[in-house]
């Protein structure tokens, strides 16, 4: 087994579910005392979905509503309806080099940007042995 690589992973910094009804996903996790922290639109291929982030505590769950094209494929999951965890990192243009040295199988070409949160964030993601994605977050 080779050696892990020297990355400042701080915690676990959300866990992506994706929706089909957005303001149902919001209340239902209301009811569990989750309060929307953050609500943004987003683009998918031209389309606009919904994401909110949704936090009790130090947890947060990201809820995110594809367009309309791509709702059925999510409707149709059986199993797998997380989509991704996320890890906070300090320097995301640093955890981008160091997993790009370390060999792993990184889905995008540099970190992207998102206008989430108060100065935007940025985030990239790498998959994992059985396809599960990974993705590491910094807020700025």
């Amino acid at each position: 087994m080779e050696s892990a690589i020297h990355l400042d992973i701080k915690a676990i910094q959300h866990i992506g579910i994706p929706v089909t009804n957005i303001v149902m996903s919001a209340l239902f996790y209301s009811k569990l005392g989750f309060a929307n922290v953050m609500e943004k639109p987003f683009d998918h291929n031209g389309e606009q979905g919904t994401c909110i982030m949704m936090k009790r505590g130090d947890m947060i769950i990201e809820l995110y509503q594809m367009p309309n094209s791509v709702l059925p494929e999510i409707s149709a999951r059986k199993d797998g309806h997380v989509d991704h965890v996320a890890f906070d990192v300090a320097d995301i243009d640093e955890a981008y080099a160091i997993v790009k040295k370390g060999g792993f199988n990184i889905i995008e070409p540099e970190p992207v940007f998102l206008n989430f949160w108060k100065n935007g964030c940025k985030y990239f993601n790498i998959t994992g042995p059985d396809g599960e994605r990974l993705e590491f977050n910094q807020v700025l």
